[in-house]
């Protein structure tokens, strides 16, 4: 019975997500639409499976929650720093920086997270990752201090990605 369930719904998570994703993106709200989002949630990671053979097994759903919180508070307060850098520095003043940050993390799909979280934050950018994941290359707009930068990195957000997906 949990073989067929697991062969059914390979990704649970990810199949809630697509049909309230479906359901929410309907003018109108109704029970067909929600079927038709839940026969979407099981096909769509059902035929995807194949390409996530190891997905994370050690996932924590609710971490992840107060995570996303934390990095939308981040994205306002850096489009408001980067919005002040642009109207108060001049180019002369601003000090961009390449910023190499060591990994800790060796999941895919976390690497992947930090390295969107990154660049979706104003002001900073991941632009490349080491051929082995061992670090990712990050551009910063304005750092004065790159050492602060990638303390900052692997202090508020990967440590925390660390502890979602033990």
């Amino acid at each position: 019975m949990m073989r067929a369930l697991n062969w059914l719904f390979p990704h649970p998570l990810l199949t809630l997500i697509l049909t309230i994703v479906w359901t929410m993106l309907q003018n109108d709200v109704s029970a067909g639409m929600v079927v038709f989002g839940i026969i979407l949630g099981i096909i769509i990671p059902r035929v995807t499976a194949v390409w996530w053979p190891d997905r994370p097994q050690g996932f924590r759903a609710g971490k992840m929650l107060s995570y996303s919180l934390i990095v939308v508070w981040d994205i306002i307060l850096a489009n408001i720093h980067v919005a002040w850098i642009i109207l108060t520095k001049s180019n002369a003043q601003m000090k961009p920086a390449w910023v190499e940050v060591p990994l800790d993390l060796r999941e895919p799909e976390a690497i992947t997270i930090l390295a969107g979280t990154i660049t979706l934050t104003p002001g900073t950018v991941s632009a490349d990752l080491s051929n082995e994941g061992r670090s990712l290359l990050v551009h910063a707009l304005d750092a004065p201090d790159p050492d602060a930068v990638r303390d900052e990195i692997k202090e508020r957000y990967e440590r925390r990605l660390k502890e979602i997906f033990q």
